[in-house]
């Protein structure tokens, strides 16, 4: 064979590597046209309702699917000015943020001892809390009502509190137990040999290396919390108490004929938990990644 013929050969060759390495880096074209299709499904009811808050009553009437000519921006304000909508996203915050924190002190505390200790019932105790994942609140809901009549808490953030906790652990224990229980056993016996006590190895050692367990579960309780609309719906009576999924179901109620208030409505009490998703989606699929690994 030639010289010539063998350069050819080889430049061939580097450019059929040099082009399954692309193909191999960004991927089939079709798989970017479906996922663009996918996202776009999702993301355009999001777009109608915020963009539908800046046209007025006419403009939706007139053309349904249209652009806001001109903007206009009084539907947020007026929804904004209103004490009711303020109130009813301080109590979506209040059961948003407590739920988050009790749920996640305690789904770590559980788990740590379902990971890093071996006693008689862990793996019953740790099925009792997968089998958690079985039971929707949807089915559960009669008999938690009536225990919370029971318990005097209707109509109080703490009625739908308490269960919100009790439903949102076992997802939390079953995400933080393999992060617990991938620490290296030689870590703990250090910390111990070094002077640190069960509960400083937990603050000092366990807490940092869970972290990104601990953020996605918090981050799920919180989203969870703030979209909850049956629970609240059982529990709460009174329009000052409702949280924001409430507020907007009473106010396209009372509302039902401007649908240009209701969608700007819709729109801010969803703002607040698609921001807090975005900003922590990395956080999200690494901590489900991790645990999943685990």
């Amino acid at each position: 064979m030639s010289q010539a013929a063998l350069t050819a050969r080889v430049s061939t060759s580097r450019r059929r590597r040099a082009r399954s390495a692309s193909g191999a880096s960004w991927g089939s074209p079709t798989t970017y046209l479906v996922a663009t299709v996918l996202i776009s499904i999702c993301i355009a009811p999001v777009l109608y309702i915020i963009i539908g808050g800046f046209r007025s009553n006419s403009q939706i009437t007139v053309n349904p699917s249209g652009w806001p000519d001109p903007w206009v921006l009084t539907n947020y304000t007026s929804v904004l000015s209103s004490s009711l909508f303020w109130q009813q996203f301080g109590n979506s915050m209040i059961s948003g943020v407590a739920t988050t924190a009790a749920t996640v002190a305690l789904a770590l505390m559980a788990s740590f001892v379902i990971a890093r200790y071996h006693f008689a019932g862990r793996n019953a105790m740790y099925s009792l809390f997968a089998a958690g994942l079985m039971f929707p609140i949807t089915v559960a809901i009669t008999p938690l009502y009536l225990l919370v009549k029971n318990l005097g808490l209707t109509n109080s953030l703490l009625g739908i509190i308490l269960p919100q906790i009790a439903f949102a652990l076992p997802v939390a224990v079953i995400i933080l137990v393999p992060f617990l229980a991938a620490i290296p056993k030689e870590l703990e016996e250090a910390a111990a040999i070094d002077g640190a006590s069960r509960l400083g190895f937990f603050f000092r050692m366990v807490l940092p290396l869970s972290l990104p367990g601990v953020i996605t579960t918090g981050i799920l309780t919180f989203v969870t919390a703030w979209n909850s609309y049956l629970l609240p719906l059982f529990i709460l009576n009174d329009s000052a108490s409702y949280t924001l999924p409430l507020g907007v179901q009473a106010f396209a109620s009372e509302h039902s004929v401007d649908t240009a208030a209701v969608l700007a409505f819709t729109s801010l009490s969803m703002i607040p938990a698609l921001v807090f998703f975005s900003i922590f989606e990395r956080r999200i699929v690494g901590g489900l990644t991790g645990a999943v690994k685990g």
